[in-house]
This record gives C-alpha cells, sequence and structure tokens, in this order.
C-alpha cells in the first residue's frame, strides 16, 4: 500500500469512527481529512517521496501466549498502542520531565512548533501503524512529542559524551542509586518491544528543530547515539563495524538492530548462494551386499519361532539377566578392539552392513527431502543432534568470525568443524530476540534468516550441558545467572508463525546431519536402539538358541551319564 493509499484508509477509518460517535457527519471535517491524506507537501518529503511501509505491528496471540512479558511493556509506554495502559500510566510523569529537559538542554526548542509540525506529520505517523490509531491528530502529536522527547533522552546516554548521563535525574526527583540498574533493563526491554515502536523521523524532527541550521550533523549525532545502543543490545555481533549512514531508511529501533544483525545482502542474494557438498570419507565402511542381507534374513525368519518358546517367559528371562550386560560392554567397548578379537574379525563386514543397511532406506529418504529446496520443512523444530551429541560424534564447535553468514560446517579429514556466531546473553536478550522474530515474521521478509538461526539454536541446545559445552568453545557468552536459564531461553523460545526454509543454514543442518549419521558409533547406537532395545529380535534368538542348546546337553548327559564317565561324579 502507497502513502497516499495509506493515509485515504486511516482518514476514512477516522470519519467511519466520528460516524459511530456522532450521529452527523461534519463535511467540513471530512473535506480537510481527505485533502490531507491526498495532497503532497514537498517540504515535508524533505526533498524526495517518502515511502512509508507498515512496520509497527501488534504480535500475534499464539506468541503473546507463550510469554506474555517479552511483548507488552512492563515500565513505559512508546506510541500508541499502550498508551492508556492502567499500569503503564503512572510513568508519564518521567516522560513529561524528559520533555523538559530536552527542551532546556539542547537549544531552545518551542514545543508548540514541535506539535505543529508532527499534526502536519499526522497521516505520516498513522501509516507506519498497523492498527487504526483511535486518537484526535493533535492528542496523537502531544503524544508523540512527549515519547519521542524521552526516547531521545534515554539514547544520549549511549554516545561517547553522555557516559554517566543516565544516573542523572530526568526531574526534581531522584532515581533511587541501588535501582538504576534494574531501570535501565527494564526501559531497554520496554524499547525493543514491536508493539511498543515509534518512528525514527520524530527524532529527527526534534533535533532539527533544536538545531535548524545543522541538518548534517544532527544525523550525525543520532547515528551515534542509535548505533551506541544497538551495540549495547545487539545479541549477535556483526560481520563488520557497522555504520550507520542515512537514518531516514530505517523505521524504527527494532528495524535497525535488524538490519545490522541480517544485512539486506543476505535477503537479497545469500540466500541462493550454491555451496559445494561436503564429502565424507567413509572406506572402512564399505562392504559385500551379499552377506548382510542372508544374515538379516536368517535373523528375521527365526524371531517369530524365538518369541514364542513357553509363551515367551524364558525370553524375559534372558532379557533381564543374560542380554543387557553385555549390550552395555558392546556399545561402550572401542569398534577396533572389538573387531580385532578372534572370531569377531571375520563377522565385521557382515555386521557393519547390517547395520548400515537398517538405516540406508531412511538416510535415502532424508536425502532427497534436503535437496527438494522449494518444499517447505515439516517441523518447525529444527532436527539436529544436540551439541552433546555432536560432540560425542566427533564435531567440535567454534566461534565464526562475523554475523549470521559466517555460519558453516566443515570436514578437513576426519575432524569435522561447525562454526556458529558468537551470541551475548543477558537479562534483556530473551525480550530482543523474541521480537527480533515477530518482526521478521510480521513484515514479510523474504527470508526468515533470523528466525531459521533461533530454530537451530532451540535444536542443537536441549540441556544446561549443551549451553556449558557452547560456553567452553566460545560462542555463548553467558552473562545470566546459570546456564539452565540459557538453555529454558532457547526451549522456551516461540516458534514462528510460519515455516521456514533458508538455503545457507539448511545447507549446514544437511551436512551436519549427514556426518552425524555416517558414523559407526552413532549407527551402533541406533541398531541397538531399534533392534535390541525395541524389539530384541537378534539378541533374543542367540539366547533362546543357547539356552535350547544347554537343555539338549542336559539331556544328553541324563541318558549317558556324563558326570560319571568323564569326571568321576556319582549320585
Amino acid at each position: 500500500m502507497s502513502r497516499g493509499e495509506s493515509m485515504a484508509a486511516s482518514a476514512f477509518m477516522s470519519m467511519a469512527y466520528l460516524n459511530q460517535s456522532n450521529s452527523f457527519i461534519d463535511e467540513h471535517h471530512w473535506l480537510s481529512l481527505i485533502r490531507g491524506a491526498l495532497e503532497e507537501d514537498e517540504a515535508e518529503h524533505e526533498g524526495t517521496k517518502v515511502k512509508v511501509k507498515v512496520s509497527i505491528f501488534f504480535v500475534p496471540k499464539n506468541m503473546v501466549s507463550t510469554k506474555p512479558e517479552a511483548y507488552m511493556p512492563q515500565l513505559f509506554a512508546f506510541g500508541p498502542y499502550h498508551h492508556w495502559a492502567p499500569h503503564l500510566y503512572d510513568m508519564e510523569r518521567y516522560k513529561i520531565s524528559a520533555t523538559r529537559k530536552i527542551q532546556s538542554s539542547l537549544h531552545p526548542l518551542k514545543l508548540p512548533e514541535l506539535i505543529n509540525c508532527f499534526m502536519k506529520n499526522e497521516h505520516r505517523i498513522r501509516s507506519y501503524y498497523h492498527k487504526h490509531l483511535d486518537f484526535e491528530g493533535e492528542t496523537l502529536a502531544w503524544m508523540m512529542a512527549i515519547d519521542a522527547s524521552f526516547l531521545l533522552d534515554f539514547l544520549r546516554n549511549f554516545t561517547p559524551e553522555a557516559e554517566g548521563l543516565w544516573k542523572r535525574s530526568s526531574s526534581q526527583q531522584t532515581w533511587d542509586a541501588s535501582r538504576m540498574k534494574m531501570a535501565y533493563n527494564m526501559v531497554t526491554r520496554d524499547v525493543m518491544m514491536l508493539e511498543n515502536q515509534i518512528p525514527l523521523f520524530l527524532l529527527r524532527k526534534i533535533m532539527q528543530r533544536c538545531q535548524k541550521d545543522c541538518s548534517n550533523v544532527d544525523d550525525k549525532e543520532l547515528s551515534e547515539m542509535l548505533m551506541g545502543f544497538v551495540k549495547e543490545v545487539i545479541p549477535i555481533k556483526s560481520a563488520s563495524n557497522v555504520t550507520l549512514t542515512d537514518v531516514k531508511q530505517y523505521a524504527h529501533l527494532l528495524h535497525l538492530l535488524y538490519s545490522v544483525i541480517v544485512p539486506r545482502e543476505i535477503e537479497d542474494g545469500f540466500g541462493n548462494m550454491q555451496e559445494s557438498e561436503c564429502r565424507i570419507d567413509m572406506k572402512d565402511s564399505e562392504e559385500d551386499p551379499t552377506h548382510p542381507g542372508v544374515i538379516k534374513s536368517f535373523f528375521d525368519s527365526a524371531w517369530s519361532y524365538a518369541s514364542n518358546v513357553n509363551g515367551g517367559a524364558t525370553i524375559r528371562t534372558i532379557k533381564r539377566f543374560v542380554i543387557i550386560g553385555p549390550i552395555k560392554l558392546i556399545v561402550n567397548a572401542p569398534w577396533k578392539i572389538i573387531t580385532g578379537l578372534p572370531g569377531i574379525s571375520m563377522l565385521k563386514r557382515p555386521i557393519e552392513s547390517l547395520i548400515s543397511r537398517g538405516f540406508a532406506k531412511k538416510d535415502e529418504t532424508s536425502t532427497d527431502e534436503s535437496k527438494s529446496g522449494s518444499k517447505p520443512p515439516l517441523l518447525e523444530e529444527i532436527t539436529i543432534p544436540s551439541v552433546e551429541e555432536l560432540t560425542g560424534a566427533g564435531v567440535r564447535f567454534l566461534p565464526s568470525m562475523g554475523g549470521l553468514t559466517t555460519m558453516r560446517f566443515e570436514v578437513l579429514g576426519k575432524q569435522a568443524t561447525m562454526y556458529l556466531p558468537n551470541v551475548t546473553l543477558d537479562v534483556n536478550t530473551e525480550v530482543v530476540l523474541r521480537n527480533l522474530v515477530a518482526y521478521e515474521s510480521l513484515a514479510e521478509s523474504r527470508s526468515m534468516v533470523f528466525t531459521r538461526y533461533t530454530e537451530l539454536m532451540n535444536g542443537i541446545i536441549d540441556t544446561e550441558e549443551d549451553v556449558k559445552l557452547l560456553r567452553k568453545y566460545g560462542i555463548i557468552r553467558n552473562h545470566m545467572k546459570s546456564d539452565k536459564e540459557v538453555a529454558d531461553l532457547w526451549n522456551g523460545m516461540s516458534r514462528s508463525v510460519m515455516l521456514s526454509k533458508v538455503p545457507f543454514i539448511d545447507k549446514v543442518l544437511e551436512d551436519v546431519n549427514r556426518y552425524y549419521n555416517s558414523q559407526c558409533k552413532v549407527k551402533a547406537k541406533k541398531f541397538i536402539k531399534k533392534y535390541v532395545f525395541g524389539s530384541w529380535q537378534i539378541l533374543t534368538f542367540l539366547a533362546a538358541l543357547l539356552l535350547l542348546l544347554l537343555t539338549c546337553v542336559q539331556a544328553f548327559c541324563n541318558v549317558y551319564s556324563c558326570g560319571q564317565r568323564w569326571f568321576n561324579l556319582t549320585d
């Protein structure tokens, strides 16, 4: 929707609201609204046509329900969505104090002039918001002037010249020093919420009104404030030092933060980048395909008979006393040592083939699905082993020198390495992550890169042990109370509102899963889980056969008196 269409729609919705509250239509008011919506004021366009895109949304209820406090402001309301919330209205006095401070600390700013400027931009302000705003133009202008002044005063704390400014009182009342950090964190979280955003061009208007002859300086100072704040709250460091050259291209603070984490080049073309396949040398697992089929068929055909011996009672006894111990020994013992034992070496190739064949069909199916890039994923949660499982399979983790674009999986010889970007977690990170996912989902981004990244982290982190390993490898910097809190953060992340598929991240997942599933140790565990702890087919048959053999020996000895003949035993 273009700006003119958006403003016209806003005008019509305003008239509809007036029609519901008043029995009669004020034709002059209607004409004023339509004329203001359709007329182009070149002065307000700053020499170019301003294209306003809706970028401030209400978060869907299915996302809010998982953790409402991460999406709804807890201390300060910015903008119209939560302005009348009773639990936030008490903080209006601090915003009014900040407005006074802005007027006094900067060059003289006449508030009526600022209100008139905002009223001229009423339709532009409304165009940023997805929901219709039931506010009169003057009310909206006053609200935005106060909120933008408070936000500007808060952002001034992140410029080099403003060190310690937050510790000073914003009004006649002094904030208690012991509660400053908590208040700072609460304001930071409120500022980063999607429903609590206000257009950044309002901050430019304030600074331009304060210093009319220094518009370039104003943009430079505002850029320093914004980037100082972004560096403070950004969870994932970008590939390079990002400088903010044009404030006008960013709708609000959350949009700016998202653009730093997910640069435009990623959305435009990085997702279509072709990468070479990850080749894995598994010469030891090559075998003759004829033998394992015969062995497996023999065991499978004997299973039905063995399961019916004594109604299954004998099998259950064997399971309990005979099988579990040897199986644990086999699983824990190194495979090369086992295959080197006398009599076992000749069975090495058939056993490996039997294990491999059980998963060949499943691996082929998963490979076919992964190659179909046009199909969306069947599950929203990533199907990938945890950090602990990958580490056990020989995968090491290293921090990548950059942002999301540097994420990759490499296999050099026998060493597999997964590179992940550094992520810093503190008390504000969960709110930032959740609202970035919500913004990316609702802003109709062409590539759900950030959402896919959060799904990947959700997939590889299951327990606090996974967090501990990533912290050990230098990927996670934990400023929270414990590793368990970090694990709960990732596991509690709301899933995306739409299925996401990002080629360069999916390529990493495909390579990781292919390598993990190709390891003999992993295949052995899956085989034992499927054929031993699930059905007990092979080992139950062998144990039953051994019991039958011992029974035959006992019967033979009873008939021919083995004890008296060979061991000189008497009754």
